[in-house]
């Protein structure tokens, strides 16, 4: 799922001009694929889009606010984390509920597009994968940064696998399986973003100097 901890040990970190660019071509992507997978997810009725486009979400927002916010005072990262771990939790809550309305009342969705939009979105990743390779042995947070491409990956086979079920069960239950598990660990994740927001705003009030040097961490 999204990754929770993308932001930098260290603001001079993002002088690298390799590794923003790296930064900004990942947004970019994983913004475009966002906006692709929640409108099939929805078009195509499957729950299981919609919660991996959870997944783009959180790293958009990550790489958004590693590059936005970044040299700030901790407390105005903390901020823009809090706002990103409510979105999260709240389109994870959203997912939740839709697959269960969807277990009761819905039909199997579009196998054909749950696979076609989940095999774009594992070449995308790939794609985010295979461009941060080269900072896999960098800090702490250019190793967070592949790792967590790398692992998206797996949600997008799981996609790909659950439209397999689809088309050969004819079933919806392979979709809503896939979509609240991975809508729960969006949610988790969000949870997990606020608590550690809340904590660095009780640690650094208002008052404090500016940080340059301090970051924002939170837990996969």
């Amino acid at each position: 799922m999204a990754c929770t901890s993308c932001a930098s040990d260290k603001a001079g970190n993002f002088n690298d001009p390799k590794w923003r660019r790296a930064l900004w071509i990942a947004l970019a992507i994983n913004g475009a694929m966002f906006g692709v997978e929640i409108v099939a997810g929805i078009t195509g009725g499957s729950k299981a889009l919609q919660a991996d486009a959870l997944d783009f979400f959180g790293d958009t927002a990550n790489y958004a606010i590693s590059l936005g916010v970044a040299g700030m005072a901790i407390a105005w990262r903390a901020r823009a984390a809090m706002l990103k771990g409510a979105t999260l939790a709240l389109l994870g809550l959203y997912v939740l509920a839709a697959a269960g309305w969807a277990a009761v009342y819905g039909a199997a969705p579009h196998a054909e597009v749950m696979g076609i939009v989940g095999i774009a979105a594992l070449i995308a990743n790939f794609i985010v994968a295979v461009m941060l390779y080269r900072f896999r042995e960098g800090d702490a947070n250019m190793r967070s940064v592949w790792i967590c491409s790398r692992n998206d990956a797996i949600g997008n086979i799981a996609v790909v696998l659950a439209a397999g079920g689809v088309f050969g069960l004819n079933s919806a239950w392979p979709d809503l399986v896939v979509a609240a598990l991975m809508a729960a660990l969006g949610l988790s994740g969000g949870i997990q973003i606020m608590r550690q927001a809340r904590a660095e705003l009780r640690s650094f009030p208002p008052s404090a100097p500016v940080d340059f040097q301090g970051s924002l961490h939170g837990s996969r």
